[in-house]
């Protein structure tokens, strides 16, 4: 009689964790990823519209062979359509937070915003009093200290570059003899910088600080009219490469103003 067949179990044995240690790591960078992506989609909610038209030319032109930020292969052309109606936007923006400070229009008057070859122009000029600035000084008033407030708070958000003007008339400066209106421009310009910069534009932001004195009248005709004392603040137009303002041709063609260019007195930003 033959003898039962035997039943052998064989029992294999494997390194503890050899099949599932890395598995984690996938999910976990799927995780990181998505986490990633929804934050860069809050900030680009959060941010402004030249910043998200900026981000949008990036991945209509990865490779950067257009000529400007926020533009596809088509060129300067289109970015300069673009831009301008960025800059009719922001003037209406700029227009509604003004009007928050002053709902009763005070300053309607003092105040001039227009689109130039160099970008957004804000010209706060001066009454015979001296709305925003004592009379022959640069002391800030506060309806000018208000203001700049306000504007610095909007124009921090944005990329682009600002450059500060200060103008006089023609009346000769009446104070000590060694100072002058190129001496009280540049000084109200510098003085609206200080101030700017420490309520929300940034300091990297302000490319120039000018006085030009009274080489540039708001009203030639008039030379010692109390509008041709004013703080110009120009918003430059956004570009790939160092220039900031935009070709002049086609800004021509767009029917924007040009702007003179007549001697002037520059302190530049360091």
């Amino acid at each position: 009689m033959e003898d039962p067949p035997q039943i052998l179990i064989i029992k294999k044995k494997s390194p503890h964790g050899a099949h599932h240690g890395g598995a984690w790591k996938v999910a976990y960078a799927d995780f990181v990823t998505a986490m990633m992506a929804l934050f860069i989609v809050l900030w680009l909610m959060n941010a402004s519209k030249q910043v998200q038209e900026a981000v949008g030319g990036y991945f209509k032109d990865p490779r950067g062979t257009a000529k400007v930020v926020g533009t596809n292969m088509n060129g300067a052309g289109d970015y300069v359509a673009i831009k301008k109606e960025d800059m009719l936007k922001l003037k209406e923006e700029l227009l509604q937070a003004i009007h928050h400070l002053d709902p009763d229009n005070k300053l309607k008057d003092r105040i001039e915003i227009t689109i130039t070859q160099e970008g957004l122009r804000i010209e706060l000029m001066e009454s015979a009093n001296g709305t925003f600035f004592e009379l022959g000084s640069p002391n800030p008033t506060p309806e000018l200290v208000g203001l700049l407030q306000v504007l610095a708070h909007e124009l921090g958000k944005l990329p682009n570059k600002i450059s500060i003007e200060g103008h006089t008339d023609s009346k000769p400066y009446s104070g000590a003899r060694m100072y002058d209106n190129w001496d009280l421009s540049s000084e109200r310009a510098n003085e609206a910088r200080r101030m700017m910069q420490h309520e929300g534009v940034r300091l990297d932001q302000v490319s120039q600080v000018r006085g030009f004195a009274d080489q540039r009248l708001r009203l030639p005709q008039q030379p010692e009219d109390p509008s041709n004392r004013r703080i110009s603040l120009i918003v430059q137009y956004l570009v790939r490469d160092e220039t900031e303002i935009a070709p002049p041709d086609a800004l021509t063609r767009l029917g924007v103003q040009s702007a003179n260019a007549p001697a002037q007195s520059t302190q530049t930003q360091k």
